[in-house]
């Protein structure tokens, strides 16, 4: 009776119609934040394992969050909670009591789950056992371990190695990154897509091409030391909320913060910080000074205004410029004849504000500009990325105390993996090390990124997808066509600890392999291990769980990775997989040996706050790039013609979530609770449209090649974007993103850019989100026009 009164509790779907919307906060975090973060920790986990998991949470003899990669503080500066709302969230989710068994699976179809939403999938608790949907089932039912392995093997040895795909979710510790890239290419292939394709990879393309190194230049104390902070494309009040305490030192010190973001974010105008009395009793620090509320993909236009006016004003390091840089003479010309009318254009903003911007950079003889997805996740990302080293090193703000480069990155250990080597394009130099330290030849040729290996899928030309983590395909853009891609595959295999959509859009015959958790005790090999992971700072150190396994029949990344390879390589490919899973330890030794920068891994990982990667740029003003310079570089600005009647739309997360996992229906900050389909938009775009605020409307985003993408019945909701803006929650509006909508250079989905039209919905809001849902429309098709309203409500 329990379980049935539980199921009927979970049961309930997100209902739409029931959505409040109040007004946006006035400051971040605070005591209500810490509130939440213990009723969801103790909710979910009780209060002795809460308390066990919580006070371990980012310790240096604890485990590494499972959210952002925010640097943790110098060890011996960390506080007895160093953790915040979201984390908390996290770790709440993941070490659930909770439990998903084959008893659930058994009471539920395939084709039912499939109905469900993200949400309610990953409320049904932790997976325990490993799942197998075999050909023609309807059901998932269990599967032993070993037949698991050799059901993928089976499948591995049938195909042309490139015929197989291997995702990484930046979740992943160092150790299982580093065995699953070296299972893939001693299996044959390079096609390693991972979540930095569709996060950051405009950063990594463009910081690689201009000073030699794909990760920014900054450390912790550098943010703490700056007298300037530019914040452009981020909200880390919820999607990096440790970010606020360096803000708030930085603010201390007497810096001056710019925010640059269309929406006017809580997390960047105030702070409460919960372990001060400021925070708990009084205002709280004020974070951002000037405010620019610029206009969707008006970055690289605002970047080159900035910078034209401090050529104009002499604010040039020329002892830098002229030692450490290339082809400024082209760059400076090309900016002396910038079309302010452009500009202003492009941003929405005034000259007067931008003016303000580039003055306070004149104020500055250290500044830090740090970005996030409001940058990478546009057409001309890579172009922005690049417009932003521009800046610094016109200032010779890369390589000295309080200033540089600082891209966020949004999961735990994303940055982590493309270290150890997960990358569809890793050079030719690790690939040398990795021969000499195995006896076989890598592949050389580059593989697929996400959105190649989501057209392989769909063509015919990928038969094998393995996810290690994540949930690619709610993380996909183009949902319709993701969807059908992944149910072409002969198999599809998904390490994971929760249920998501992923699992129910499979392929002829599917797997869950369930995983420990990063808050879990390793035993594999019968002693407790350890893991490692990196922050966007390039500071490596351990994790460690503490937290009895959700189920006896979980097994370590490590291990799961070993025991595959064990299965489909003859003789295991001569790589001592045995040992590995044993020792944890003997990986990291052969990383020291293969990773660049990681002599003596084991010992430095292990030490009290682990150890910063080497960072030329950084460290010594050497950018080994082709040049051996940092390198200036000409972008065109591009001002996106916006049709009367239309709006640009970008993709949001909630408070309430961390990428496609959804927590709750409270986006607090932003005064919306009980509802995701929504559209905050302009009021005065509410009216010029021919609308109501609280309206239904279906939202099209339409096409170069005539076609259109639709999701139905999503609330408009007032808000304070710059005209002619509006955002939206993803996953939810990821199907209005083909797959060809990317980001030039990198190829990463444009995901903030996208040009749409409000109809007035033509269905009922039922808040489920169903397969039909989604959908490619064919030039001049609406669907089923004879349910469709007519559609007064556009511009002329």
């Amino acid at each position: 009776m329990r379980r049935q009164a539980r199921q009927q509790r979970l049961a309930r779907e997100i209902d739409e119609t029931g959505i409040k919307v109040d007004d946006p906060k006035k400051s971040a975090a605070g005591p209500e934040a810490v509130a939440i973060a213990l009723h969801r920790a103790m909710g979910a986990m009780g209060p002795v394992r809460a308390a066990r998991s919580l006070l371990k949470l980012n310790q240096t003899d604890g485990f590494d969050c499972q959210g952002c990669a925010w640097p943790d503080p110098d060890p011996a500066h960390r506080h007895t909670a160093e953790f915040c709302e979201n984390g908390a969230k996290a770790v709440a989710d993941e070490a659930v009591r909770d439990h998903l068994d084959a008893s659930f699976m058994a009471a539920h179809p395939v084709e039912e789950l499939a109905q469900h939403t993200d949400y309610w999938l990953n409320r049904q608790g932790r997976i325990v056992e490993p799942l197998v949907l075999r050909e023609g089932a309807t059901h998932y039912e269990p599967i032993g371990w070993d037949d698991a392995f050799a059901m993928v093997a089976g499948h591995l040895r049938a195909i042309d190695p490139d015929q197989a795909i291997f995702y990484t979710s930046g979740k992943v510790s160092n150790e299982a990154a580093y065995l699953y890239q070296l299972f893939a290419r001693a299996y044959g292939t390079n096609n390693l897509p991972d979540c930095s394709n569709m996060c950051h990879e405009s950063t990594s393309v463009a910081l690689q091409e201009v000073i030699g190194i794909g990760k920014g230049s900054v450390t912790l104390d550098d943010v703490h030391e700056a007298e300037l902070i530019m914040i452009m494309g981020q909200n880390p009040g919820t999607n990096h909320p440790r970010m606020l305490s360096a803000l708030e030192i930085a603010k201390k010190n007497g810096a001056k913060i710019i925010a640059v973001n269309p929406l006017k974010e809580t997390g960047l105008l105030r702070f409460r910080n919960p372990q001060t009395a400021r925070g708990v009793v009084g205002p709280g620090t004020g974070l951002a000074d000037l405010y620019l509320q610029i206009r969707t993909r008006g970055d690289l236009a605002l970047l080159q205004a900035i910078a034209s006016l401090l050529l104009e004003w002499g604010c040039v390091d020329r002892d830098f410029v002229e030692k450490h840089t290339v082809d400024f003479e082209p760059w400076a010309r090309a900016l002396e004849v910038l079309d302010w009318d452009q500009v202003l254009a492009s941003t929405g903003l005034s000259r007067d504000e931008i003016e303000q911007a580039a003055r306070m950079f004149a104020d500055s003889s250290r500044s830090i500009t740090c970005w996030a997805m409001g940058i990478t996740q546009h057409r001309n990302a890579v172009a922005t990325v690049k417009e932003i080293v521009n800046l610094h090193l016109l200032q010779g703000n890369i390589g000295k105390p309080g200033a540089g480069l600082c891209p966020v990155r949004g999961h735990s250990n994303v940055q982590g993996d493309r270290t150890m080597g997960i990358w569809e394009r890793v050079p030719d130099h690790f690939l040398d090390t990795l021969r000499d330290e195995f006896g076989f030849e890598p592949p050389r040729e580059h593989g697929l990124d996400s959105v190649a290996s989501i057209k392989a899928l769909r063509d015919g030309d990928a038969k094998v997808f393995v996810g290690m983590g994540g949930n690619f395909v709610s993380a996909a853009p183009d949902t319709s066509v993701t969807e059908e891609a992944m149910r072409s595959a002969a198999l599809t295999v998904h390490v994971s600890t929760k249920l998501n959509r992923s699992h129910v859009v499979h392929g002829r015959e599917a797997l869950i392999l369930p995983a420990l958790g990063r808050s879990e005790k390793d035993m594999t090999g019968g002693k407790v291990q350890k893991v490692s992971v990196e922050d966007s700072m390039s500071s490596v150190h351990t994790s460690q769980g503490p937290l009895k396994p959700a189920s006896p029949h979980l097994r370590s990344e490590v291990d799961i990775i070993c025991s595959i390879a064990e299965a489909t390589l003859e003789d295991g490919g001569h790589i001592p997989w045995s040992a590995f899973r044993d020792d944890y330890t003997t990986i990291r030794h052969s990383i020291a040996r293969v990773v660049h920068g990681c002599a003596a891994y084991h010992e430095k990982a292990s030490q009290p706050g682990g150890f910063v990667l080497p960072h030329p740029p950084r460290d010594s003003r050497e950018f080994p790039t082709e040049r051996d310079r940092a390198i200036f570089s000409v972008s065109p600005i591009e001002v996106l013609q916006v049709p009367p009647g239309h709006l640009l739309l970008q993709t949001i997360r909630s408070h309430d979530q961390f990428n496609t996992t959804i927590y709750g229906l409270s986006d607090r900050y932003r005064g919306i609770a009980d509802g995701r389909r929504v559209v905050l938009i302009h009021p005065d775009d509410i009216a010029a449209l021919g609308f109501e605020e609280g309206d239904l409307v279906d939202v099209v985003s339409e096409w170069e090649d005539g076609s259109q993408r639709e999701v139905p019945s999503f609330r408009l909701v007032a808000y304070d974007v710059p005209r002619g803006c509006c955002a939206s929650y993803y996953p939810e509006a990821n199907p209005l993103v083909p797959l060809e909508h990317t980001a030039e250079g990198s190829n990463q989905p444009a995901y903030k850019s996208v040009l749409v039209r409000l109809e007035p919905a033509s269905t009922e809001n039922t808040g489920v989100r169903l397969a039909s849902d989604v959908g490619v429309l064919t030039p001049g098709s609406r669907g089923d026009e004879t349910k469709r309203a007519p559609q007064p409500h556009h511009l002329s």
